[in-house]
């Protein structure tokens, strides 16, 4: 006799939602198949009675989560304890080939060439990212792009919260067949156990996943309007670009970088980020991240699937790499941020 299906009440509301574990994915949302939730202030509602399906629960990053589980279904083994910052194939620094997108890109733009490159040779007809309101500057929100050019348009990192997996409801309905993903560890967390469900509606449509390295997110209330704007005194429409260097680097339009203390900027890190322990998304196909370097990308390629995708760029010419060894600073903070992130509780 199979065990009784729960609802959202009884698992994710009382379990991970009331006990402010919630990562704010948004993958509940997105996979209910009776529209019985909404995103509010960065975490599922019920908005009407729960039918009690059951499923919610089977996608959730921070509910009954086993990552060796999920190890198994992408590297058909689990991560060894030398393996530090997840199960790989190859490392290397890397950078974009393309001047137009260095000039735009975060760090060496490696995720931009990547979906610029599988755009351009048909390897995706989607891809889904964070991008910015136009009526409220720096507020990311999710974005299904069908071009290159767009791209460029939402090309660059915000500090805060994106749910961009709620932008697969549009795929699904565009009837989109090969999508590449960005996001961050969570978001691939959630997306592996959509995978595994399996919830073929959503994960049949996914040719790639582009994970970003994260130690955690900010408020955007927080960071962005009480200190950029309150603290800083930068209108958030002057602001060019931000950076984390060891500190939070706010670039303006006028070439001037005003620079906030990490130890300032944790005071408005999302509740939802503390219980997170994977630094790297180390479930995702391909891993990116700044690691403090400077116009290069640590690039960390996990899966086959990720492998063949770039070592096409590569050959292409859409991306220009060295080996990962040469930055000896970028690997061993690597490996100091990911064992921290592993120790959370």
């Amino acid at each position: 006799m199979s065990a009784p299906k729960l609802g959202f009440e009884e698992t994710l509301q009382q379990n991970v939602v009331l006990q402010d574990l919630c990562s704010g994915c948004a993958a509940c949302i997105l996979v209910c198949p009776f529209g019985c939730l909404e995103y509010f202030e960065e975490r599922p509602k019920l908005i009407k009675k729960c039918e009690t399906c059951g499923i919610c629960p089977k996608v959730c990053p921070r509910f009954e989560f086993s990552q060796a589980a999920l190890e198994k279904l992408v590297f058909e083994r689990e991560r060894r304890s030398e393996e530090e910052f997840g199960i790989y194939r190859r490392l290397v620094i890397a950078r974009a080939a393309s001047d137009s997108i260095l000039r735009l890109c975060q760090d060496g733009g490696v995720v931009s060439a990547l979906l610029t490159y599988a755009f351009n040779n048909g390897v995706i007809d989607s891809a889904i990212v964070s991008a910015t309101r136009k009526d409220e500057p720096w507020f990311p929100i999710p974005r299904l792009i069908s071009t290159p050019e767009e791209v460029l348009d939402s090309a660059g990192t915000r500090y805060t919260y994106s749910p961009n997996l709620l932008a697969l409801q549009e795929a699904v309905k565009q009837k989109k067949k090969s999508l590449a993903f960005v996001g961050t560890p969570c978001q691939m967390q959630s997306l592996r156990r959509i995978e595994a469900f399996p919830l073929r509606k959503y994960s049949g449509i996914i040719r790639f996943t582009i994970g970003l390295m994260c130690t955690e997110s900010f408020t955007y209330e927080g960071l962005m309007k009480r200190h950029v704007e309150g603290v800083l005194g930068v209108n958030l429409n002057d602001v060019t670009k931000m950076n984390i260097k060891g500190k939070v680097l706010v670039a303006t339009k006028s070439g001037e970088i005003k620079a906030i203390p990490l130890q300032e900027a944790k005071q408005y890190t999302r509740k939802g980020c503390l219980p997170c322990t994977d630094f790297s998304s180390e479930l995702a196909d391909i891993s990116t991240g700044g690691l403090g370097l400077s116009g290069w990308t640590f690039t960390i390629i996990r899966t086959k699937k990720g492998e063949e995708i770039f070592d096409s760029a590569e050959k292409a010419g859409a991306v220009r790499t060295r080996p990962a060894e040469e930055e000896k600073f970028a690997m061993d903070l690597l490996v100091k941020l990911s064992k921290k992130k592993r120790k959370t509780v």
